[in-house]
């Protein structure tokens, strides 16, 4: 995991919180924020993954031209 995969996590989590209370306080205005962290948070997440997926694949790229 990298820091953008749990940036990302907790960012949408946050924004699922924040939806919640927006519902229960009848406010649009933070249900609308929330969504959209939610929205942010889980373009971070796959940003991560694929910084994942580019790592992992330049490491079996180095472990097949060893000597």
């Amino acid at each position: 995991m990298n820091k953008d995969q749990v940036k990302g996590a907790a960012k949408n989590l946050g924004g699922k919180i924040q939806q919640e209370v927006g519902k229960m306080t009848g406010s649009t205005e933070q249900q609308v924020k929330g969504l959209k962290n939610q929205a942010e948070g889980k373009l971070q997440e796959h940003v991560g993954d694929l910084k994942e997926t580019v790592k992992d694949a330049r490491d079996a790229v180095k472990e097949a031209v060893k000597p």
